[in-house]
């Protein structure tokens, strides 16, 4: 079973995003800022890593750039999840070091899309199967 992090800031989302996830089979840890984040990466050491942008205490653009430098975290694929649909935000994104980029509202069947290329289970859902990772 792959374990995400969902970093979200917003209760709604956060709620409905990591019900679905859990559904979809994946073990879900939630942290509800910046620095929350941060931390969470290094002592749980998640297998992706779902990073709202606009967050409190620090933004999900220096977590994913400091992520990105340190040794323990740099291999954890990281979705930007963001309001802002914009192609420079796109640009932003990719340039603070995620690998994908995912836009809000989110269209969750895309999104699992995104995760299983990165997680390298395209084509079987975390829970296909009862495999364990």
């Amino acid at each position: 079973m792959s374990r995400i992090l969902l970093v979200e800031d917003n209760e709604m989302n956060r709620d409905m995003l990591s019900r679905r996830l859990m559904r979809e089979g994946y073990e879900v840890i939630i942290a509800v800022d910046g620095q929350q984040g941060m931390s969470m990466a290094q002592s749980e050491a998640p297998d992706l890593i779902l990073m709202d942008m606009s967050l409190p205490v620090i933004d999900g653009w220096e977590v994913t750039r400091f992520l990105k430098a340190a040794d323990a975290t740099k291999e954890i694929p990281v979705i930007a999840l963001t309001a802002h649909a914009m192609s420079t935000d796109r640009d932003k994104a990719m340039e603070a070091g995620c690998d994908d980029y995912d836009t809000k509202p989110i269209e969750f069947s895309r999104l699992l899309e995104k995760m299983e290329a990165l997680l390298g289970t395209s084509g079987e859902r975390a829970s296909a199967g009862g495999k364990t990772s």
